[in-house]
């Protein structure tokens, strides 16, 4: 079969948005499809989302793709008689983000009137999909809430899960993101000044904001915990991922609001090591049941720290839970 693979990019950023389209793209290559990728460059820029939608709206695949699937929106806008939606997040400034700290979309006749025009295109390039799935429960909820969609829920996977394994334990929390201040690592380094243990804490990823950056160590400076903090500010490959996650402790993830598991909870069950999130996070959640596969805490330093001194203090129950964790991937068909 002829496959196109469509979705909207940043140009220059990496991330979960291109893993979910290039890893797809090789497997499907890899069961003899005739696939190919066509990134749309798109920025979230308020002035440019309408035009940007309607450009999409207006290209023709249909003499060149038996089947469209769409990934990141709004590439979804594109029109083809066999489309095929995996939806991982809405425009979530005009949905679930609306009217919170990170929409940067004003609330007056303007923005509400944008914010229409934007669920009335996403309804109508959506009810026309030959099939609609989503990557979390969340995001098929906020399609039912919002648009009056059903969708089935389609977990993605990580790619090479046999570079991920299991050493020992050490004192050590990582967070492998990107460092943005919706990912929340300055909660990680709050934390620290909280605990009881002298557990340490490692942060590796990108960044898009280099104030956040300066922000995160001036923090660690000011409560004292700078050397107890390991910062890799870079762009992290898989088989890094895998040796951080080798011997640490646990992994950490606490986004705000998060649109599935992430990739950050699944890596690091592949490494039989549990997560430490927080109950605000959005879909990380389905994968991680506090006490079992990791610790759900409250978004505040000292809840975290607690669950941080508690992996600490309990290499054994780290054990556990990331065994735990392992097992989870293929009880939810991952």
């Amino acid at each position: 079969m002829r496959i196109g693979i469509v979705s909207t990019a940043v140009p220059l950023v990496n991330g979960g948005g291109r893993f979910i389209v290039d890893w797809l793209h090789e497997k499907l290559v890899d069961r003899g499809h005739q696939a190919e990728v066509v990134y749309i460059p798109y920025t979230d820029e308020i002035e440019h989302i309408l035009p940007q939608m309607a450009a999409i709206r207006m290209m023709k695949l249909d003499d060149y793709f038996d089947r469209v699937i769409t990934i990141r929106p709004p590439a979804h806008m594109i029109q083809h008689p066999r489309k095929v939606v995996w939806f991982i997040h809405h425009l979530r400034m005009f949905y679930d983000l609306w009217q919170t700290e990170y929409c940067p979309v004003a609330n007056d006749v303007r923005g509400r009137a944008m914010r229409k025009a934007v669920i009335d295109a996403d309804n109508a390039a959506l009810g026309e999909a030959h099939r609609i799935f989503t990557n979390s429960r969340v995001v098929g909820d906020r399609l039912r809430n919002f648009n009056e969609i059903d969708s089935r829920v389609l977990y993605p996977p990580i790619l090479r899960p046999e570079l991920f394994r299991a050493g020992e334990y050490s004192d050590e929390i990582v967070s492998v993101c990107r460092m943005e201040h919706h990912k929340r690592q300055h909660l990680l380094v709050q934390a620290l000044a909280h605990t009881q243990t002298p557990v340490k804490l490692r942060l590796c990823g990108t960044s898009m904001s280099a104030d956040y950056i300066s922000e995160l160590h001036e923090t660690a400076l000011r409560l004292g915990v700078q050397n107890r903090v390991a910062f890799e500010v870079r762009w992290v490959t898989e088989e890094e991922k895998a040796a951080r996650l080798e011997n640490a402790l646990a992994s950490a993830y606490l986004p705000f609001d998060e649109d599935s598991y992430g990739y950050p909870t699944i890596e690091a069950a592949h490494a039989k090591r549990c997560t430490v999130t927080v109950d605000d996070s959005g879909g990380v959640p389905e994968f991680v049941t506090d006490g079992v596969t990791g610790f759900v805490t409250e978004p505040t330093p000292q809840s975290v720290a607690g669950a941080f001194d508690r992996l600490f203090e309990d290499r054994a129950l780290a054990r556990r839970m990331g065994e735990a964790a392992s097992d989870r991937v293929y009880e939810l068909g991952i």
